[in-house]
């Protein structure tokens, strides 16, 4: 009895460390844009009546979040003036992107879908950009305030914190549209992502971060930018590493970003969608984060992977089931329970992994690379194929479709851990 209680506390003691609960509220910060731009903007604009085609294009506006490498190493190296001699360079960052977001989220709130479409064009790709960039910071703070061997508790309590933030984007905008309009339901979502720069008060620089060397001249803001790439590229299978983080996420990401178009054109109204999709979905969530953090302790990093991706994919087709069982709360809560238990767990053990794969010297630009690399493929062809795809084939083939893209890359992890490419990726921190 002793010994299972002492290997209990072992393995809770963990999630209530300073770092841990500091990964936690950042993930909190991290949830809210994303959630307001990949749900909450596609009903809101549903509910306006805008036509399918142009409602999948909005989630371009969430490639910001797969470019975001593209600016991350001045996130590295760019000091915030007056900002990073006063507080640090993550925590000056982690301010002013914070209040950018912020400022976004209330301003496409105002925005009108029904006579300024424009406006919410703009405002959206606002808020991706400044999204994509609190995330840069938030990332890389995160890994260097956790240590090495804290990065699976980290992740899965980062993801818990991601999840409350997005429930809190997805519910709290949605009840209060119901009552107040989506104007306010926005607007009352901008404090959330000030969370992270609070926690940087209490947390400090990260004791991992290390100081780059100044931008003296041009060749060294070209070596910002190249330097992150040929370390990471120099480790075997790199190449194929790259193309699986490309790979893995497609199939979910297509099924998830039309998930609310499907509801809403299956008469689910907001109050249902608030309990089957949001809440119930949430605390399936929850329990796959947890989940999730138990097979990566047991199972070890590799198989818990595979076991995630496998997971992934078959809860794609429970949407394919719910389209063709129609307007049925249980279908539908049995439906978002399984594919958010599934999200939940692979959001832990990816993450650890794509963690483990970045380098100290380049935190920012490589979590931002790879992070970005897991959605691009994903969010591109959402943006550019799903309303004409649903409009063709129907919701039903449109979900079973959607399995069939995340095969590949099952395949692919499986020969990496085979090759032991999977081992030899990881930095050497």
């Amino acid at each position: 009895m002793k010994d299972w209680v002492q290997r209990i506390e072992t393995a809770i003691i963990p999630y209530f460390e300073k770092t841990s609960l500091a990964a936690f509220f950042l993930g909190i910060a991290s949830g809210v844009p994303y959630t307001l731009l990949a749900a909450t903007l596609t009903h809101r604009l549903s509910d306006a009546g805008i036509d399918k085609k142009s409602i999948s294009a909005f989630a371009l506006t969430l490639l910001m979040y797969s470019l975001k490498w593209l600016w991350a190493p001045l996130i590295d190296r760019v000091p915030v003036p007056f900002l990073t001699s006063a507080i640090g360079q993550r925590r000056a960052w982690l301010w002013l992107s914070g209040i950018a977001t912020a400022f976004a989220i209330v301003m496409l709130g105002l925005a009108d879908p029904y006579h300024h479409l424009e406006q919410v064009i703009f405002w959206a790709i606002v808020l991706g950009f400044c999204g994509a960039t609190a995330d840069i910071t938030l990332d890389a703070y995160r890994i260097e305030l956790l240590d090495p061997s804290r990065l699976g508790v980290g992740s899965g309590l980062s993801q818990y914190g991601w999840r409350i933030g997005a429930f809190l984007a997805s519910s709290g905008a949605l009840f209060l549209a119901d009552k107040a309009g989506w104007n306010v339901g926005y607007i009352a979502c901008a404090p959330f992502v000030l969370i992270a720069p609070f926690t940087s008060v209490f947390m400090g620089e990260p004791s991992r971060y290390r100081e780059p060397q100044a931008l003296k001249n041009p060749s060294d803001m070209l070596a910002a930018f190249i330097n992150p790439l040929s370390d990471f590229l120099k480790r075997q299978g790199a190449w194929l590493v790259l193309l699986f983080i490309l790979l893995h996420k497609v199939g979910d990401t297509m099924a998830n970003l039309m998930l609310r178009n499907l509801l809403v054109s299956l008469s689910f109204t907001k109050q249902e969608i608030l309990l089957g999709d949001v809440n119930v979905g949430f605390f399936a969530l929850l329990a796959g984060v947890f989940v999730g953090g138990i097979l990566f302790t047991r199972m070890g990093m590799k198989r818990s992977v595979m076991l995630s991706l496998i997971l992934m994919a078959i809860s794609n087709i429970s949407f394919a089931i719910l389209a063709h069982c129609g307007h049925s709360m249980p279908m539908l809560i049995f439906a978002v329970s399984f594919e958010n238990f599934s999200s939940g767990v692979g959001g832990v053990t990816i993450v650890a992994y794509l963690s483990a794969l970045c380098s100290l010297r380049f935190t920012a630009t490589q979590f931002a690379l790879l992070s970005a690399l897991a959605g691009v493929l994903g969010r591109f062809l959402t943006g550019t194929t799903a309303g004409a795809l649903i409009d063709s084939i129907g919701y039903v083939n449109y979900y079973i479709l959607t399995t069939v893209i995340s095969l590949p890359s099952i395949l692919l992890y499986a020969f990496m851990m085979k090759a032991g490419m999977v081992d030899r990726s990881v930095a050497e921190n």
